[in-house]
């Protein structure tokens, strides 16, 4: 056996991990560890080295220094790799290839850098009357790393060949792929190698290509990172002992036979996309693992907790899209708020370590998070977070405030005087409330319209979003002065929070502004706060104050929920989807894919933000930016289910010409039946006052009005908010 004494090494790898590498080494056996920017230094015999090529789980390559010295110019270069003595570093016949770093005022280019560090070790052979040792660029049994820094460089053996990163298993991989080494670090700054050992879950809600299950199933099973591998650098150098190095192997191959033999915890993943769930599959299968690790299509807000066998403490780990690379960005935050809810709900009791693209997204998770570490995925910062959810509850940002509103509630209530109109005003909104009661009660709705000028002076529309009251004026009529449409304004606002018990800051009015020359009426605002509401099983997205309109049309409430009840394992289109709440009703609801169309960037977003909100991923809820009519003709795609609620006029610039439901819906209606599957149904609804339904149309389809069976008791009114009918091939 050849003579094992100790002597330096250098381990690399991403930057923020050398605390965790350090440990790793010294566990090892390494001494005398000094951390670096991106790696450890450490002293150990060649048994340490060969252990740290094979069981640390974050270094990225194992070198071995054979020098430095002066490389100021090309020549000195030359001059100090010549007086190496590379003919008692490397074994007879090996190839090598010569791999340089850096570059000053003489050697601009790292090529020329490598390429006359070669010529310098080929002559070095040559002067010695040796063969030197073949040069292979693409696969050369060992690396020359050749490191210039200003006018020095330092020579090392890479002792690992092909980066430790890759463990050999990942047979395909999807965007942004997390690093082997970078998801083992996750785990253990997540202290998973203590929750294994104490039989707890695995659990990654978003598993993409299972990087974070299969490093939490090696470590769980005592299994060397590297034991697969079938080479490694060091077997082309000089000092190679390969009877040492096998004595390694087995008894790390021992180590895995029984880590697996005393079998594994819990360990299972989720993605919302068939397609990656596949992928994940085939690389769990390469890593031989597919007994312990399953992995399913789920989409985030189907996850739950593993309950078919007792597990008093698990691990969730997940690594979210960050936006630069995969996802929207302005999903994100929508996507971080829901995974943070099905953690309190779901998880109540394990540990959390989420990966995020930055602090903001950390935020909208709503919890706590009792450690945080700034990491690099690549070139990406990101932010690990720890999280214990034992009593972890969500932020209410809004408690605080509710508690001090309420003596303020009863004060104002005290001190109020109503004029005559307001007084009345505010019967009437008492008796829609009233009159609404039963019905609220039963359909749990928390968004529902609770008064629409029904007194003709007072002339508002009052919506309920949840906590919130919404109020937007209409056009007063012509015989009303705008000092009166003002003071009646002014009643609203008086008597308002005393007819509904809510306070003032929890109303929001949309005034209609007069302004010079024509009679526009516009609304102002860019706070961008979106408020969360629920229907039926759907949370779904406002925006009470930037827009004349919220976002959520309630008048299609029952509408959406007809949807909802049908899109089981169905193909759902969405034309002119809006902000796209029928397409998250028909996806809660199991619909096999969905499709939304629309013109705007900004609908689109905000569809893509309430997906993000219920967890469920753009995979199978597909977003298309077109003009719906020009998308109809260019497809040939069948649904079994589709909404059309166009709108009553539309004159975009992005368009030639102009849209008018009365004068276009005929061949819209023509189009959107071409891509009808023959037994599905196509629902049309528009808000037209007095539109007419061609007869063509009628008598080419089987149609039915459905217009009574779509409003609920507070849309129950006249004029009707909307028309909708039927459309099929043939009757049923």
């Amino acid at each position: 056996m050849i003579a094992d004494t100790p002597q330096p090494w250098l381990a690399t790898c991403p930057r923020a991990l050398p605390p965790i590498l350090a440990k790793e080494l010294e566990a090892l056996g390494a001494t005398d560890l000094r951390e670096q920017q991106a790696g450890v230094s450490f002293v150990g015999t060649r048994a340490v080295m060969y252990r740290a090529c094979l069981w640390s789980r974050t270094a990225t390559r194992v070198l071995m220094p054979v020098g430095d010295g002066p490389a100021s110019d090309a020549d000195a270069l030359y001059e100090t790799l010549c007086g190496l003595p590379w003919p008692e570093l490397l074994q007879e016949g090996r190839s090598v290839a010569v791999t340089f770093h850096g570059t000053n005022s003489e050697i601009r280019n790292t090529r020329f850098g490598a390429q006359r560090s070669k010529d310098a070790i080929v002559d070095v052979y040559r002067a010695a009357s040796l063969t030197p040792p073949k040069i292979s660029l693409e696969n050369p049994d060992l690396q020359i790393v050749v490191r210039l820094h200003r006018d020095r460089i330092d020579v090392a053996l890479d002792m690992v060949g092909e980066s430790l990163h890759r463990r050999g298993y990942r047979r395909a991989s999807g965007d942004a792929p997390l690093k082997e080494n970078l998801a083992a670090a996750l785990l253990l700054r997540a202290d998973w190698p203590r929750l294994a050992s104490e039989g707890a879950a695995l659990v990654d809600p978003m598993c993409g290509s299972a990087t974070l299950l299969l490093e939490g199933a090696q470590i769980a099973a005592d299994q060397a990172p590297a034991l697969g591998r079938s080479s490694f650098g060091f077997m082309a150098w000089s000092g190679h002992d390969d009877e040492q190095w096998r004595a390694i192997q087995s008894e790390a191959r021992g180590r895995a036979e029984r880590g697996l033999a005393q079998g594994l915890p819990e360990i299972r993943g989720y993605d919302a996309d068939p397609k990656v769930i596949r992928r994940a599959e085939e690389n769990i299968s390469a890593a031989g693992l597919a007994k312990w690790v399953r992995v399913s299509v789920k989409a985030l807000g189907e996850v739950r907790k593993p309950t078919h066998i007792a597990l008093p403490k698990g691990l969730l780990i997940t690594n979210p899209p960050y936006g630069e690379r995969i996802g929207r960005k302005d999903s994100l935050p929508q996507l971080y708020r829901h995974l943070g809810e099905l953690l309190n709900r779901e998880f109540n009791g394990w540990q959390a370590a989420i990966l995020a693209g930055d602090r903001e997204h950390g935020r909208s998770l709503g919890l706590r998070s009792h450690r945080q570490y700034q990491l690099f995925n690549g070139r990406l910062p990101v932010t690990l977070l720890l999280i214990d959810l034992e009593g972890n509850r969500l932020t209410d940002e809004h408690a605080g405030a509710r508690e001090r509103e309420a003596p303020a509630v009863a004060e104002e209530k005290a001190n109020l005087v109503l004029s005559p109109g307001a007084e009345m005003f505010a019967n009437r909104v008492r008796k829609n409330q009233r009159k609404l009661a039963s019905w609220l009660k039963r359909s749990g709705n928390e968004c529902y319209r609770l008064y629409d000028a029904d007194i003709p002076e007072y002339a508002v529309a009052i919506d309920r979003y949840g906590e919130y009251l919404h109020v937007a004026e209409y056009k007063a009529p012509a015989q009303i002065s705008e000092e009166a449409a003002a003071q009646r304004l002014a009643d609203i606002r008086l008597s308002l929070p005393e007819a509904t018990g809510t306070t003032a800051d929890k109303i929001v009015f949309k005034q209609r502004e007069r302004q010079r020359g024509k009679s526009q009426y516009q609304v102002r605002g860019d706070a961008g706060e979106m408020l969360s509401v629920r229907e039926g099983n759907a949370k779904l997205l406002v925006n009470l104050h930037d827009y004349l309109d919220t976002g959520l049309f309630l008048d299609h409430r029952p509408l959406r929920l007809r949807i909802a009840a049908e899109a089981k394992g169905l193909r759902f289109l969405n034309l002119y989807c809006y902000t796209g709440s029928a397409t998250v009703h028909a996806a809660l609801a199991g619909a096999r894919e969905t499709v939304s169309v629309d013109l705007s960037n900004s609908y689109l977003a905000w569809l893509g933000q309430n997906l993000a909100h219920n967890g469920l991923a753009e995979t199978r809820n597909h977003l298309q930016r077109a003009d719906v009519m020009q998308w109809l003709r260019e497809g040939d795609d069948l649904f079994d289910l589709i909404l059309l609620d166009p709108p009553s006029f539309s004159n975009s610039r992005k368009v030639p010409g102009s849209f008018d439901v009365q004068r276009d819906h005929g061949g819209l209606l023509n189009l959107a039946m071409t891509r009808l599957a023959p037994s599905g149904v196509l629902y049309f609804s528009n808000n037209r006052r007095k539109f007419r339904l061609d007869t063509d149309v009628s008598e080419r389809f089987a149609v039915k009005d459905i217009t009574k069976r779509t409003l609920d008791p507070d849309f129950q009114r006249q004029p009707v908010p909307h028309q909708c009918w039927e459309f099929r091939h043939e009757a049923p």
